[in-house]
């Protein structure tokens, strides 16, 4: 160790660890960082998918724990979570989002360890146009326990300063960051073809969960509105409980045959560079790590405007960026990087230029060590 002599110590509490954005970015430092940090995870549903990305030689370890389902704050839920402080006495507690808030009055008013907590944006009952005024007067309660909140988006810093009344001092913006040199490779030719994809085929592709707010549904119907001349297929990497109505919904628009669900990757890469152009539909996002990676595999990007998205992708690929109801819009540009293969390929590699220069996994994991090395140096004896 540079600066320890053993890992420091952190403890994470996540609404879930499904695998997710934060989950991969979680994964993504925790393996660039090595064995300078221990790490523990608290998923509050019990869900620890995504620990199978997090490599072997990690110090690494799940803490499951049992919790009181609540509309509001759970006394229950803030003892037990007290106790296992107690008991793990970390150098720092990292908390993720709305479903882990509670922890904050866990580790108040007198705290077992520093406490930094990373918003990374909303689920499907809020977006940043709509606050539930409750959880906004929560927010700005609670999460001024914190020594630090995290936000990867410009958006998202100002409604935590603007709407949660956060201080601005302690309001972190740190960026996605991407390794570039792995979304580079080739794509695997095996699952290429087990999936169906001929060499003539366009495919359209994303990597999102199937959940609500992912709003693929908007996608199909986009896709669906293509001529059917143009070779086309939709390819669709991810897993989630929409699934069962997207397959019905692509029945329903008759678009079944040229529609692939390939479920979750671990290993994302394996199909990207095989896509033509990636789509994201989602209806609320923040700075989404699969736009990264699709300007990383050198794609042309279409996406709903959300979050920081419009400011992430190349200034050429800007127009591309759509409002989120405006789905003829969407059409249309799917339609004109479908035909134009010249177009594509510009864009793809003003895209990949510009996640290399601002974008970077070191720069990213630069900025998380530093900021963990800090509070958890000031950890109380």
């Amino acid at each position: 160790m540079m600066a320890h002599e053993t890992p420091l110590h952190l403890l994470h509490v996540f609404s879930t660890f499904a695998v997710g954005g934060p989950q991969i970015r979680f994964a993504a430092l925790a393996n660039s960082l090595g064995r300078k940090y221990r790490h523990s995870i608290v998923a509050m549903d019990g869900n620890y998918d995504a620990a199978k990305i997090v490599g072997d030689n990690i110090p690494f370890s799940i803490e499951p724990m049992p919790v009181r389902k609540s509309r509001g704050l759970s006394l229950a839920n803030i003892r037990r979570g007290r106790s296992l402080l107690h008991r793990l006495k970390p150098a720092l507690l990292c908390t993720y989002n709305w479903g882990a808030v509670e922890w904050c009055l866990a580790n108040w008013p007198l705290s077992v360890c520093p406490h930094i907590h990373l918003e990374d944006g909303f689920g499907p009952d809020e977006g940043a146009g709509r606050q539930h005024w409750r959880r906004m007067a929560m927010r700005r309660l609670l999460l001024r326990c914190c020594e630090k909140v995290i936000v990867p988006s410009r958006l998202l810093q100002d409604i935590a300063i603007s709407r949660w009344k956060l201080p601005e001092r302690d309001v972190v913006l740190l960026p996605n960051g991407v390794d570039c040199e792995r979304f580079s490779r080739m794509p695997n030719g095996d699952l290429i073809s087990s999936l169906g994809i001929g060499s003539e085929d366009l495919v359209v592709g994303t990597v999102a969960a199937l959940r609500r707010e992912k709003n693929l549904g908007r996608l199909l119907r986009v896709f669906s509105a293509l001529p059917r001349d143009i070779p086309a297929k939709l390819v669709i990497v991810g897993g989630g409980p929409e699934q069962p109505m997207l397959a019905e919904m692509a029945k329903t628009l008759g678009i079944s045959d040229r529609v692939v669900v390939v479920g979750p990757l671990k290993e994302p890469e394996e199909i990207l560079r095989r896509f033509d152009v990636f789509a994201l539909s989602s209806d609320t996002e923040q700075m989404p790590n699969s736009i990264l990676e699709a300007m990383a595999a050198s794609l042309p990007v279409l996406a709903t405007n959300v979050g920081d998205v419009r400011h992430m992708v190349s200034r050429e690929n800007m127009p591309f960026v759509f409002p989120v109801g405006n789905e003829a819009a969407l059409r249309g540009g799917l339609l004109k990087l479908l035909i134009e293969p010249q177009l594509r390929s510009t864009l793809g590699k003003l895209n990949r230029d510009r996640v290399l220069a601002e974008y970077g996994l070191k720069r990213m994991v630069a900025n998380y060590d530093a900021l963990f090395a800090n509070f958890a140096a000031a950890r109380p004896d």
